[in-house]
């Protein structure tokens, strides 16, 4: 049979986030395969479409042609569950969930129960789930969704140099992230206003995703904590501007009160930059006992009280920095991350 799949993702591919990020990775390592592969583009404002997003969106996916495979990413699939619902009798749907929606920060208590109700309903119309930790995998049981449906793919990691770091007694701290409230800005603005005795400066790497108000909000933050001339809002960047921000860091951190992985993580690792982040995803099981400091999501106090220590101990710093190197080698590589889905795809095209 041929090796045919319509890929589904709401906006832009190129958007610069982990999640689009593992999109592109899969989608190019799929195409290495053999794999011919169809981009479909839903509108930017999954998940919470208007009317007429979802027209279009039903109607994108009714022109595809019957019994072909079809991967619909999280963001829209889990919104659109009265198409998922029709289209699977035809089609063959397999859902790829980064994290949950109703997991996302901020929501109302009444947002979130719509999200995950909507979002159980499309995950039962799959052929499988595609997930990207198993940590993921296991929040998806409150789903209704049984662990042998679901597959967890990691994402993979690209190789890089190791960075060289800042070379200074100043030390700079690296946030790569969306200017989300899940990525715990604020956290790290709070924590570090209680830290101005050391030498450090925070580089934020991230774009705020059509959020103004967000954006404007944390840079207030950033003034009323008396940090304007230790934080850098740097926005989002091209490749060559995160790699350079990547090799002048000194520390990774990453204070997110959610993550279904945690691709930035990886990233830093890959680099040998040591990083201080919270228990959540594969965050954890990436950093290890040797290359960071993991704290609880959402705690100010630890994550106060891991800036401090390594700010103030030299031999930590560069036992985290020595840790962080030997994780380079360790860590998932993106050919392996295709293969393993396209495993996935061709039992279920054989099914």
């Amino acid at each position: 049979m041929s090796r045919l799949l319509s890929f589904v993702l709401p906006g832009d591919l190129n958007t610069r986030t982990g999640g689009y990020g593992y999109d592109r990775e899969i989608i190019a390592g799929l195409r290495d395969l053999g794999w011919q592969v169809e981009v479909h583009s839903l509108d930017a404002g999954f998940p919470f479409p208007s009317a007429a997003a979802l027209d279009a969106a039903r109607a994108t996916l009714a022109a595809i042609p019957d019994d072909r495979l079809v991967i619909v990413d999280g963001l829209a699939f889990g919104a659109m569950p009265d198409i998922a619902e029709a289209e699977a009798r035809r089609l063959r749907l397999v859902g790829l969930v980064h994290h949950p929606l109703a997991l996302e920060t901020g929501l109302t208590p009444a947002q979130a129960d719509a999200l995950k109700t909507a979002e159980r309903r499309a995950l039962a119309t799959t052929r499988a789930v595609i997930v990207t930790s198993a940590a993921t995998r296991s929040t998806l049981r409150d789903y209704g969704i049984p662990p042998e449906h679901v597959t967890v793919v990691e994402p993979g990691t690209a190789t890089a140099p190791a960075a060289s770091g800042s070379g200074s007694s100043e030390l700079t701290l690296l946030c790569v992230a969306t200017l989300t409230a899940r990525k715990g800005h604020d956290l790290l603005f709070a924590a570090l206003s209680g830290l101005k005795a050391f030498e450090w400066r925070l580089d934020c790497v991230g774009g705020a995703m059509g959020d103004e108000r967000m954006s404007g909000s944390l840079q207030e933050q950033v003034r009323s904590h008396g940090l304007l001339k230790r934080v850098t809002f740097a926005g989002e960047g091209d490749d060559a501007m995160v790699a350079r921000a990547y090799a002048a860091a000194d520390l990774f951190v990453l204070p997110t009160r959610y993550e279904g992985y945690g691709m930035v993580v990886a990233e830093a690792l890959a680099r040998g930059v040591p990083v201080i982040s919270t228990r959540t995803g594969a965050i954890a099981e990436l950093v290890g006992e040797h290359a960071g400091l993991i704290v609880p999501p959402g705690d100010l106090t630890a994550l106060r009280v891991a800036l401090r220590r390594f700010f103030a101990d030299a031999d930590l710093r560069a036992s985290l920095r020595q840790g962080a190197l030997a994780v380079r080698s360790r860590l998932p590589q993106w050919q392996d991350s295709a293969r393993k889905l396209a495993s996935v795809l061709d039992r279920i095209l054989h099914s």
